[in-house]
């Protein structure tokens, strides 16, 4: 749908797409109330209805308020989308949304986005498990792999799928370095090594941008997070929740999370995401980064040369309701401001956008209150409505094809090109005792034992019995130990202990003398498994694998190509005495970092 700009029906300078972006955006800022330019400032969670319609029953949207009455009623225009249907169902969705942005007095297209839906993780902060689309192992076992051209591929696929459905902007990748090994976000990051996280945020990005090699109509622009790098948090505490807002580098490495950003913004990066946490024991101020005027003018704009769009993550103004629970405002080191003040902070730092938030109201009455100079509004706002102009809104792309969305979204190769860096991320950490020789790849028809493996997934290839002291082998699938958190929404961020608890470390090292064992254990952050590493037959790392292809690596119908994007620590002393700033400190891991052993070879 095109607004015209008359009676006469001629386009407006900016509904022309002949001219120039810069002359399109100067156009349509010129045209916009303060309300429509303050709807542009907020960057809010939206579900769908059923069977694709727009949910308009506020009592169930997030927030108390749909789309709908956002789109309508508060100008806004950019969306991050919760949930997931059939890809039909999210295209007819997104064209409805368009539809009533279409109908408002300038038209403004919706700029949807995504957390990550292609591995595993399934958590309502985070990322979303794959659903209809293919799925790929986590962004570690992506690092696990080591090859930035898997990785393009991959962001490529994600580009695809992703535009099939009109989501236009990827909240990822993230690329905070691993180097507290407890923190409860590693799974999304590439590792612990600044190196190679760069080179793998280059190939992320390209791949995004799609063929044409800067952002454009056939691309999906990506919020780079979390600026200037979320790893070091202290005691490894996650900075969504009070008890985790310091952030602290007593090893002095504050430059070296900072080389992957450069890298970003060197590869094109558009918008990037400051954290929750808040420096402590540094030069900047303590406060959240995202009011942070030293870290997003003067470190990011003025050091970096960064000129795209700032997001701010997700409430930081004001408080919430977050799956019946609620949750304050991340208004880390600023607590005490009342949402308006913290609004203007974050403004004066720098940020263009909120996410998670529609006070609209509280961003005019700065305006009209004499508080906020509307040029400091119309800088933020040229620079969002750019990016629309760059990703085609305003012209061709406005709309999608829920045909094609089916056709495209779960895609055979697609899926095929997700199972295999699947199988090519799995880690192969030891093959057998070593005077025994290698124990891996299985041959003939042996009979197994499985724990955390379903019997389904094992086919033709062996026989399963149920008491471990009939097999040939067993099988374990573990998952890195985490300490359970109070909460619906904190259970899902696994943090604190890194090894098992002494009754179930019992029982795994029971079934390891009963029987040999193939421990397979997803490294969600790096285990502290000694005593398992130590009895296992054969020990080996996924990072986002189903089970099928963990077979198929152990029946050598796959190889394991993945080496370690961080350190596996000894104990938990070894882990409580490290930095949480710096990489590799260990002096004597229980793997280094980088280790991988092969079939062809047991060297690493």
């Amino acid at each position: 749908m095109t607004v015209q700009s008359s009676v006469s029906g001629t386009p407006h300078p900016y509904q022309d797409q002949q001219r120039d972006t810069g002359e399109r955006v100067a156009d349509l800022l010129g045209r916009m109330t303060l309300e429509e330019k303050a709807g542009q400032l907020f960057h809010a969670m939206v579900t769908m209805g059923q069977g694709g319609a727009l949910a308009d029953d506020p009592a169930r949207a997030p927030g108390g308020t749909t789309a709908r009455q956002m789109v309508t009623d508060r100008h806004m225009t950019h969306f991050n989308l919760l949930g997931a249907g059939s890809p039909g169902e999210m295209a007819r969705w997104h064209n409805r949304l368009q539809e009533t942005a279409a109908d408002t007095r300038l038209g403004i297209p919706v700029t949807v986005s995504t957390d990550p839906r292609h591995a595993f993780t399934d958590n309502p902060g985070a990322a979303m498990a794959a659903g209809p689309f293919s799925q790929w192992p986590e962004a570690l076992g992506l690092a696990a792999t080591g090859d930035p051209d898997l990785v393009r591929a991959h962001a490529d696929a994600v580009r695809q799928e992703y535009l099939a459905v009109g989501l236009r902007v990827a909240l990822h990748p993230q690329i905070d370095l691993a180097t507290e090994p407890r923190w409860s976000r590693i799974s999304g990051t590439f590792g612990e090594d600044a190196d190679l996280t760069s080179r793998l945020v280059t190939a992320y990005i390209a791949g995004l941008q799609g063929p044409g090699g800067t952002l454009g109509p056939d691309s999906v622009a990506a919020v780079v997070k979390h600026f200037p790098g979320g790893g070091p948090q202290k005691d490894g505490e996650d900075p969504h929740f009070p008890y985790g807002r310091e952030q602290v580098y007593p090893g002095g490495r504050f430059d070296y999370h900072l080389r992957p950003f450069t890298a970003a913004i060197a590869a094109g990066a558009t918008q990037m995401m400051p954290y929750y946490g808040m420096p402590v024991g540094t030069e900047h101020e303590e406060v959240g980064f995202g009011f942070n005027r030293g870290i997003v003018t003067g470190l990011l704009r003025e050091r970096l040369g960064f000129t795209g769009i700032v997001v701010a993550d997700w409430g930081l103004i004001t408080d919430s309701d977050i799956m019946g629970e609620p949750h304050p405002a991340r208004a880390w080191g600023v607590e005490h401001l009342a949402p308006a003040e913290r609004l203007l902070k974050a403004l004066h730092a720098g940020v263009d956008q909120f996410g998670g938030e529609h006070c609209t109201d509280l961003l005019v009455d700065l305006v009209r209150g004499g508080r906020l100079d509307e040029s400091r509004v119309d800088a933020s706002v040229a620079r969002l409505l750019a990016e629309k102009f760059r990703l085609g809104l305003f012209d061709d792309r406005r709309h999608v094809d829920p045909d094609a969305a089916e056709e495209i979204v779960g895609r055979a190769d697609l899926r095929a090109a997700g199972a295999s860096a699947q199988r090519r991320s799995i880690t192969l950490l030891k093959n057998g005792p070593a005077a025994d020789g290698p124990l891996l790849p299985l041959t003939g028809r042996p009979r197994l034992h499985l724990q955390g493996v379903a019997a389904e997934a094992v086919g033709d290839l062996a026989d399963v019995v149920a008491d471990p002291r009939d097999a040939d082998l067993a099988v374990l699938r573990l998952s890195t130990p985490h300490e359970p958190r109070p909460g619906l929404f904190e259970s899902f961020f696994h943090g604190g202990r890194l090894d098992f608890p002494e009754e179930r470390l019992k029982e795994i090292l029971a079934l390891l003398d009963t029987v040999r064992t193939i421990v397979v254990i997803r490294l969600e952050r790096p285990a502290v498994i000694p005593e398992i590493s130590d009895r296992a037959a054969a020990l080996l790392a996924d990072y986002g694998a189903d089970d099928r292809a963990v077979l198929d690596v152990l029946f050598g119908r796959a190889e394991p190509g993945g080496r370690l994007p961080f350190q596996l620590p000894r104990s938990m002393a070894e882990v409580a005495a490290g930095r949480p700033d710096v990489p590799q400190e260990s002096p004597d891991p229980l793997y280094p970092f980088g280790h991988g052993l092969a079939y062809r070879s047991t060297a690493p």
